[in-house]
């Protein structure tokens, strides 16, 4: 084995080696009040809303059997208020009002978002998308 290839397989990282960074330079980051946080720019970014009446659950056999004129019983009462949600995550409650001949909400209580520190900024993102 010559000495180049000795100093080669030295200095590869293993999964177990540590690997050491280079500091992050001041020009790399990013002040805070540049923007970088500013919503606006996510304003036209298209989300899907649902409004979510209730749920059930029921076995694969009791699904299949589902036909015209079947009721499926759901887990709310008709008096408690229906979920707003965005992207499939709720965001608000509201009543179920109609309009003309379709159907609307009104939103009566907006959910309190409280950052999860396991959802990362990218993931949110990408539910925004």
């Amino acid at each position: 084995m010559s000495e180049e290839e000795a100093v080669s397989e030295e200095i590869e990282p293993t999964a177990g080696d540590e690997v050491e960074l280079a500091p992050l330079e001041s020009s790399m980051l990013v002040p805070l009040n540049s923007g970088a946080g500013d919503l606006s720019r996510l304003t036209d970014v298209t989300v899907e809303l649902s409004v979510e009446v209730g749920r059930t659950r029921m076995t694969l056999g009791q699904a299949l059997a589902l036909g015209p004129g079947s009721v499926v019983a759901l887990s709310r009462s008709a008096r408690e208020p229906v979920d707003l949600l965005v992207n499939g995550k709720p965001v608000a409650h509201g009543e179920v009002v109609v309009i003309d001949d379709d159907f609307g909400l009104r939103i009566t209580d907006v959910i309190e978002v409280t950052p999860d520190p396991h959802h990362g900024e990218d993931e949110l993102l990408a539910d925004a998308a």
